[in-house]
């Protein structure tokens, strides 16, 4: 189906139509667009590229609702390519107070070929995805791009009317040759899925961008399981004794294998960086026991483990979460990750007990756009506008 229709600007009469995915026929000419962009900040030597296994849908097929669309040139030098391709789902989550809900819609994946452009395609694919989402009944549309984006804040702030809303860090920590020891302060419980139900939805169900169908995340095949980590010695009543009567302090957290969905790489690094890399690793591996911080090989195709529903309380809390963190290593370790990632908000309380490398990690913005008025419950009033919670529910599905 084509959604629109616009003049590529290349001239020789190109146009460019706006249409829905064809996985039977588009998959080469998205897979060329993604080669051809970068992600991650530009204007650095380091680039970090995805490979999305065959898979163009992979990032938004596990929501509720999800969209595809390319820019496709027609009539061009090049006869007809693919140029621009975007993504988009739509959801209902918590939007940061008590019982209040709504439905959001959040757009990713915006790429556009270098060689088209500044002749307004991104602009384009934003707003004919921004009609889908209203026709879903989305009430806002969010994104997220690397702050030091300069192009992608300014498309999305200028040409596409959306406004800054939260500033989470996407923190990452390298999977070392070794396991890392286990808390000798906290002992971690796993939880089966009806258990992690119901403890989020008690404990976590108001924090903003709650997914209202956190049982579809948990239950989905690409969810590890959910850990919880309580001071060792805490006798372990079950989540309904837990939830009756928590111990002083406890972190709740829960792993998604990206690895089976995406894998990244890393490109444009000096020899010397690699070099240093390699030494790290053969160390760890000839001395296990000294417990080297070894760099694994993020200079070709690899895998990361995502956590997720990062929560917990008391005074201690963060040392509680640096121990499922630790915990989350080990299980990355053993499934041939390389790196275990998350995403926290800004004042996010846990953030002090969540091991990570500055250099590995990433400064996000969050944008939001409210779609249309009379949506949602009118004791919201507009989300847009709200100040920032201290933390943030992340979506595995859409990282």
């Amino acid at each position: 189906m084509v959604v629109a229709c616009l003049d590529g600007g290349g001239g020789g009469g190109e146009v460019v139509l706006v249409r829905e995915f064809d996985g039977g026929r588009d998959r080469p000419g998205v897979e060329q667009v993604e080669r051809a962009c970068e992600v991650g900040p530009s204007g650095g030597k380091l680039c970090l590229f995805t490979d999305l296994l065959g898979d163009p849908l992979c990032r938004v097929r596990h929501s509720p609702a999800y969209l595809m669309l390319v820019a496709e040139a027609v009539g061009g030098p090049l006869g007809t390519e693919i140029v621009g391709v975007v993504r988009g789902c739509v959801k209902t989550v918590a939007c940061g107070r008590s019982q209040l809900f709504s439905k959001v819609a959040y757009l990713l994946g915006l790429r556009v070929s270098p060689r088209h452009r500044r002749r307004g395609i991104g602009r384009k694919l934003v707003e004919r995805m921004e009609e889908w989402f209203r026709e879903m009944g989305a009430e806002y549309a969010y994104v997220a791009t690397d702050r030091d984006n300069e192009p992608s804040v300014r498309l999305f702030t200028g040409a596409c009317g959306y406004a800054k809303f939260r500033t989470p860090s996407v923190l990452v920590h390298p999977v070392f040759g070794h396991d890392l020891a286990p808390s000798r302060r906290a002992a971690v419980v796993r939880l089966d899925a009806r258990e992690a139900e119901l403890l989020y939805r008690r404990r976590l169900g108001s924090v903003e961008f709650f997914p209202r169908d956190i049982d579809a995340v948990l239950s989905n095949a690409l969810s590890l399981g959910t850990f919880l980590a309580v001071p060792r010695g805490t006798r372990w009543r079950g989540v309904e004794g837990f939830l009756a009567s928590p111990p002083a302090s406890w972190a709740v957290a829960s792993l998604w294998n990206c690895k089976d969905a995406f894998r990244l790489e890393v490109r444009g690094a000096p020899r010397l960086w690699r070099a240093a890399a390699r030494a790290t690793r053969a160390a760890d591996r000839a001395a296990p026991w000294l417990g080297i911080p070894s760099i694994p090989n993020l200079f070709e195709p690899f895998g990361l483990h995502f956590v997720y529903g990062l929560g917990g309380g008391g005074p201690a809390a963060a040392r509680m979460a640096r121990a499922l963190f630790r915990h989350a290593h080990n299980v990355a370790r053993r499934g041939g990750a390389r790196v275990v990632a998350t995403e926290v908000g800004a004042c996010e309380p846990l953030r002090a007990g969540v091991p990570h490398w500055p250099r590995l990690g990433a400064d996000d913005l969050w944008c939001i756009k409210r779609l249309a008025d009379g949506y949602g419950d009118g004791a919201l009033g507009d989300w847009s506008k709200a100040p920032p919670g201290t933390s943030i529910f992340v979506d595995p599905r859409e990282f």
